[in-house]
């Protein structure tokens, strides 16, 4: 089998695919890597900074729905609404989903969990409480984006895995697809990788990263 379910330092469930020799979250812990780095250092970042209300954020790849998760909570809690795209081109299974741990270290979330996954791919659905989920499967080299977004969380593979994904091309592409101002948040703070940000027009930030991570990115635009 490709991919299997692992469970992080943490405690929180991951995937790690064998086509790639790689796991979908840090095996330090998915969990505190996904709120240190999308949630604080995106989407709070992002709420703190301009009036409550509506925000667009688009994920690169969708994985295992964690950070959609995460995102939605932190949403209800404070008081905004969110359209969510995501691209995904492998899936879970239903199956797999179900043994990934998140609906137990979060069980008021556990019906939102299911349903983002059960939710149809390729347009929008309204999956309550302000949020709006449309999940793509499609590959970012292709894509056409038709919308403009407050807050990019870039969750692709790392370099050394995807190097295609990591390029000027592809961070020209991201910048955009930025309204202004926006944010693109990343666990990944290779010199190649703020430098190709940079050339593009981002202005780039080093913050302290989650365990096992010393640094990770946030783009300005």
């Amino acid at each position: 089998m490709e991919r299997k379910i692992i469970i992080t330092a943490d405690g929180s469930a991951t995937v790690s695919d064998a086509r790639y020799d790689a796991t979908y979250h840090s095996r330090f812990g998915a969990l505190q890597e996904s709120r240190h780095v999308f949630i604080a250092a995106g989407m709070d970042y992002c709420c703190s900074r301009r009036p409550a209300g509506h925000l667009r954020v688009f994920e690169m790849g969708l994985g295992t729905g964690l950070n959609a998760l995460l995102t939605r909570r932190y949403a209800k809690a404070h008081h905004c609404s969110v359209y969510y795209e995501a691209l995904e081109c492998f899936p879970l299974s239903l199956a797999e989903t179900e043994l990934l741990n998140y609906a137990e270290l979060l069980p008021d979330e556990a019906p939102s969990f299911r349903q983002l996954h059960a939710a149809a791919w390729d347009r929008a659905e309204d999956l309550g409480d302000g949020f709006i989920l449309k999940k793509v499967r499609a590959d970012l080299l292709q894509y056409v984006f038709g919308e403009k977004f407050d807050l990019i969380y870039y969750d692709a593979f790392a370099p050394d895995v995807q190097p295609e994904l990591w390029s000027v091309a592809v961070f020209r592409k991201l910048y955009d697809a930025l309204g202004h101002p926006g944010v693109l948040a990343t666990y990944c703070s290779k010199g190649d990788v703020r430098r190709a940000m940079q050339q593009v027009g981002f202005r780039v930030e080093k913050l302290p990263g989650p365990p096992g991570k010393r640094e990770i990115l946030r783009a300005l635009k």
